[in-house]
């Protein structure tokens, strides 16, 4: 799915209590939990935390000014992770927070970082199936560019 930047973005309402940071090596553990919980409903893995935080880390794409870090007074509770691609890798929010517009709020905030970086545009793929995700995306003004028949 794609954004354009070109036009206005709407304003970032967050949450009540909730902060946002960018990613620190402090905040590893807390992001990497945050990581698993989300696979864990979403599909997929995560590995485990000294690799993730290794591989993290080390990729050419890394920039931590890209990685947004919601937290609360019980901790991390949404991560947007993106690449210098002007791509979402991944956008997880905890379960306690779904549908209160965190995972709008960090996209929205990943899109207004993008266009100051005078991007064109932000990617992210997201499962054919995953409805939930396609429409929070699409609330953000993000539409298909393009499908993928996915292997078995």
């Amino acid at each position: 799915m794609r954004r354009d930047l070109r036009a206005d973005l709407p304003e970032i309402l967050w949450p009540d209590a909730v902060e946002v940071s960018t990613y620190r090596a402090q905040t590893a553990a807390a992001v990497h939990a945050l990581m698993q919980l989300g696979y864990c409903e979403g599909g997929g893995r995560v590995p485990a935390l000294e690799v993730w935080q290794q591989q993290f880390e080390s990729d050419p794409e890394y920039d931590p000014a890209l990685c947004f870090v919601a937290s609360d007074a019980d901790g991390v509770v949404g991560v947007a992770q993106c690449w210098t691609s002007s791509y979402i890798k991944n956008l997880v929010v905890h379960p306690r927070l779904q549908g209160h517009g965190l995972g709008r709020a960090l996209m929205l905030n990943a899109f207004k970082v993008f266009q100051q970086r005078r991007e064109g545009f932000v990617d992210l793929k997201v499962l054919e199936e995953n409805r939930r995700a396609q429409r929070l995306y699409e609330s953000a003004g993000m539409y298909v560019v393009r499908r993928e028949l996915v292997r078995a």
